[in-house]
């Protein structure tokens, strides 16, 4: 999966080749709403000019001064940003599944620590100040162990620890061992 850039400024050639102006003319349209919210100016720019949600977010948030998509320069930045029993958890959680193969790597995507295998994903964290959201990025993964998540929080692609958990390393080696296979195969 290429990856256009962290630079939001980055999506600017695409913008001018899909809609046909230049990003002068962007600039003044987004200064004319400047006024409005986030949300408004998106479904401005996706209804009345027909953008892609990727574009018309490039645009609105470099309008609102974020030049880049990325909040992190590394995971050691993103766990100082987080609170210390949540890291900790998050940490352990990786530790196990990191040793079950040597390409594994520690990352940050979606401004959130991932664990990539090649270009796919194997699990993701996110933090919210009374749980974390854990994703392993595969929906016949979660639908196979959600037996074993009864105890927990079981959304449509993610489940919810608290931020102590006491890190259930067979299950959650499991899980990584299933989304693995799925990408090797």
């Amino acid at each position: 999966m290429p990856e256009i850039g962290k630079s939001r400024d980055s999506h600017f050639p695409s913008i001018e080749k899909k809609y046909g102006k230049k990003m002068s003319y962007w600039f003044s349209v987004m200064k004319k709403i400047s006024d409005k919210k986030y949300p408004e100016q998106i479904a401005f720019l996706r209804t009345k000019h027909n953008f892609s949600q990727v574009h018309a977010n490039a645009l609105v948030m470099y309008s609102k001064g974020s030049k880049s998509t990325s909040k992190f320069e590394s995971v050691k930045d993103y766990f100082s940003s987080i609170d210390k029993a949540q890291a900790k958890t998050i940490k352990a959680l990786y530790k196990p599944i990191m040793k079950l193969h040597k390409d594994i790597e520690l990352t940050v995507a979606w401004n959130q620590p991932v664990l990539r295998l090649g270009n796919s994903y194997i699990f993701g964290a996110g933090v919210t100040a009374k749980y974390i959201l854990l994703n392993p990025f595969s929906k016949a993964v979660l639908d196979k162990f959600s037996k074993k998540l009864t105890d927990l929080k079981v959304n449509k692609h993610t489940f919810a620890i608290p931020n102590d958990w006491k890190v259930d390393e067979k299950l959650i080696v499991a899980m990584a061992k299933a989304r693995i296979a799925e990408i090797i195969k």
